[in-house]
């Protein structure tokens, strides 16, 4: 790809674009390119399109990715950056993840302009989340609070607690983090308390299959210990078929050589919880993620998620 510009496909979101100038930064100080060289082409997605009701009611995880995979299939683009959460599991053909940047904070962000800690919120006080895995967790260890649904992006939905449309909501941490927006989070969500979203906080790199020289420019940006993680997390929801309309949560990191994997399924309505831990040789990191997808499946995994489909 010498002397040929690089073109990085995207969502418009300021997250979105935030993360492709991340990768556009990396490149360039991996390979000394000039700034030039690389650019970005942001790809509407039908996603950020439906604001009016919850992505649950439309489709899965290509709602964020499709018209950009399209884009790259197509030789439009020659790189494609997503939330790594927003990526389906199985990847359209002729597609793979050329690599996956070192996470970011995994930890949910506790925002409110009234109470400092989740703890402080009182009953009947109303927290507004568009996710689904956040709604169940919260219903499930606060079912005295309202939870209700609100779209949009980050800056939309910091600006829905001014207007008073809830008294508190939950966003990455990640996310706040890569827009400079730190000072927002009004107090982090321990992990042991609210299990995150598979592949939060990470940053996928997708590419057309074959193409060895695109693999071999993105290989300086590959982080093994992150990449070792996701694959786990990612075959944990495939095998359990996860989808947007299912509240799933995973999270593996690597401990003194050994990866330690921990996963959760919940109802829609939070009163059924089931989870499962698991550890092992990170080499082996597929097949923990899907032992412990069957671990909760044997546990009645299934049933909990049919009644939320």
């Amino acid at each position: 790809m010498q002397g040929k510009t690089i073109r990085i496909g995207t969502r418009g979101s300021p997250l979105a674009l935030a993360q492709a100038h991340e990768v556009r930064r990396r490149l360039m100080a991996a390979h000394g390119l000039p700034e030039e060289a690389i650019e970005i082409s942001i790809i509407k997605v039908i996603g950020d399109q439906i604001l009016d009701r919850p992505l649950a009611e439309v489709g899965g995880k290509g709602l964020f990715t499709k018209e950009i995979e399209d884009a790259l299939l197509n030789g439009d683009i020659d790189l494609a950056v997503h939330s790594m959460k927003d990526m389906q599991t199985v990847l359209p053909g002729g597609l793979a993840v050329g690599a996956v940047l070192a996470r970011e904070d995994v930890r949910d962000a506790f925002i409110s302009l009234k109470y400092k800690s989740l703890t402080e919120v009182p009953a009947g006080a109303t927290v507004g989340t568009s996710s689904l895995r956040r709604q169940a967790q919260l219903k499930h260890i606060r079912p005295d609070l309202n939870v209700v649904g609100f779209r949009g992006n980050v800056q939309t939905r910091l600006r829905k607690l001014e207007e008073l449309v809830a008294d508190a909501t939950f966003l990455a941490c990640a996310g706040l983090n890569r827009l400079g927006l730190k000072d927002r989070i009004t107090c982090p969500i321990e992990i042991a308390d609210m299990l995150p979203a598979v592949a939060q906080g990470a940053i996928g790199i997708e590419i057309r299959g074959g193409h060895a020289e695109t693999a071999a420019l993105l290989a300086p940006l590959n982080d093994e210990p992150t990449a070792i993680a996701v694959t786990a997390e990612r075959a944990f929801l495939a095998r359990l078929e996860g989808s947007c309309r299912t509240p799933i949560a995973g999270y593996a990191r690597l401990d003194e050589g050994r990866l330690c994997f921990r996963g959760q399924v919940l109802s829609t309505d939070g009163v059924q919880s089931l989870e499962t831990e698991i550890a092992g040789d990170p080499a082996d990191a597929a097949a923990i993620g899907l032992t412990a997808a069957e671990t909760l499946l044997a546990g009645g995994a299934a049933r909990i998620m049919q009644a939320s489909s």
